[in-house]
């Protein structure tokens, strides 16, 4: 996130997210770059691609939920992301997002990551399970957007990708927010 107006609502917040940089990436921001260009209305947008895997508001034992990423992340093997399609939230949180496909592998680390919270009080945010989570990168915040308009975007956006994009991420990224300012600390997956 850049501008102050975004990292002040993240303020106390953590997150641990996937950054792919490879042809899920340079897909990322083709698409997003295309939709941008389309919509007639300015939208708030994540400035760089990722994929949430958890968010978390633990301000004051933010060393202690590191210490849980770090091992679990070390547990982890790399992880291929392959992407299925545009994609959306509908109302009322009116996301546009590029899909991913539920592999075993990152099934398993979203499933491993929720045993390894299980026993503990950190407060996370917006949490479903395994079965209810939609892996995806986020590419516009359509909130702003009214009922026609929204349904014009998803209409024009939304479709399967062919050749679905793929490649394997060898790290996550523990992400906090702090004072204005974003924070990030690689954790490489495995040993």
């Amino acid at each position: 996130m850049s501008t102050p107006e975004q990292l002040a609502g993240l303020d106390g917040q953590q997150y641990l997210v996937l950054r792919p940089a490879g042809p899920v990436a340079r897909s990322y921001r083709t698409i997003q770059e295309d939709a941008l260009a389309r919509i007639d209305a300015p939208l708030r947008h994540p400035h760089t691609e990722h994929v949430t895997l958890r968010g978390f508001a633990e301000p004051e034992r933010r060393d202690e939920l590191r210490a849980l990423i770090v091992e679990w992340a070390a547990q982890q093997e790399p992880l291929e992301l392959v992407a299925e399609a545009v994609d959306g939230f509908p109302s009322p949180w009116q996301i546009l997002i590029i899909r991913l496909a539920r592999t075993p592998a990152l099934v398993g680390a979203y499933a491993s990551l929720s045993r390894a919270l299980e026993p503990t009080t950190f407060r996370r945010l917006d949490e479903l399970s395994v079965e209810e989570w939609t892996f995806h990168l986020s590419l516009l915040y359509g909130k702003t957007l009214d009922a026609a308009a929204w349904r014009r975007l998803t209409a024009r956006e939304y479709r399967p990708l062919v050749p679905e994009p793929a490649e394997v991420v060898h790290e996550a990224e523990f992400v906090w927010y702090d004072e204005g300012v974003e924070h990030a600390e690689i954790l490489p997956l495995g040993h």
